[in-house]
């Protein structure tokens, strides 16, 4: 079995449900007392939330990559980072390590095609839901992406900061994501990607009109896959 460098604490939240599923996987494939081999560096959130809201993408990766640097010197075979934001700095921790990076986008995007979805909606941060770190793997992948008006991603943004990174799981807060998914819907959505760890704490597949694409269950199930290859 591989040893996963996993990086979690971004934020702890769904950082829970990346151990859980990596733990239960390997004891469906292995069963008996198996449990996954992981090396976990749980960053300090906060730290990182104080460089993204003045844009120190640098000063991001400076940390990142110094966790992946100390994952692969402690024996991990590849890197799992438990969020989908800070893969915006995938680039350049790649250049300092010579284990790879399991991508959270492509792990997603052959989940979603394998179902012959070809146009999706994605939520997510704003970061995630407006630059190209996610969206041009998406659409490299032959899918079309939606992605709700300026208003509403700052709605989604802030559910996911002020609430679900804090742990507050609010009825108002599902009501508003269901009628955004619902608007992605009726633009002609055929799925959506829950593209943050946090949603799936708040959207269920029972939640939605469209089918859904949790990437915290999809990501970690390929890492658990993968470990076991």
């Amino acid at each position: 079995m591989k040893t996963i460098g996993l990086i979690g604490g971004m934020s702890w939240e769904s950082t829970i449900t990346y151990y859980e599923i990596l733990n239960k996987e390997v004891v469906k494939n292995l069963g008996g007392l198996h449990s996954s081999k992981i090396l976990m560096y749980n960053v300090d959130f906060a730290e990182l939330e104080a460089k993204m809201s003045v844009d120190d993408w640098d000063g991001i990766a400076e940390i990142l990559t110094d966790v992946s640097v100390r994952l692969e010197k402690g024996g991990a075979d590849f890197i799992v980072i438990a969020t989908n934001t800070m893969h915006k700095v995938v680039p350049e921790i790649e250049k300092a390590i010579n284990i790879p990076i399991l991508h959270i986008a492509d792990a997603t995007a052959s989940v979603v095609k394998r179902d012959g979805i070809k146009k999706v909606g994605l939520l997510g941060t704003k970061f995630t839901m407006t630059q190209d770190f996610i969206m041009d793997r998406l659409l490299s992948a032959g899918l079309e992406v939606i992605i709700p008006d300026t208003k509403d991603i700052e709605k989604v943004n802030d559910v996911i900061f002020k609430e679900l990174c804090l742990g507050n799981v609010l009825d108002s807060s599902r009501k508003e994501y269901q009628r955004i998914i619902d608007d992605m819907k009726a633009k002609g959505a055929e799925g959506v990607i829950l593209g943050c760890t946090e949603i799936g704490m708040l959207i269920h597949e029972a939640d939605s009109s469209l089918k859904t694409y949790d990437t915290t269950i999809i990501h970690a199930k390929e890492a658990a896959k993968l470990a076991l290859a």
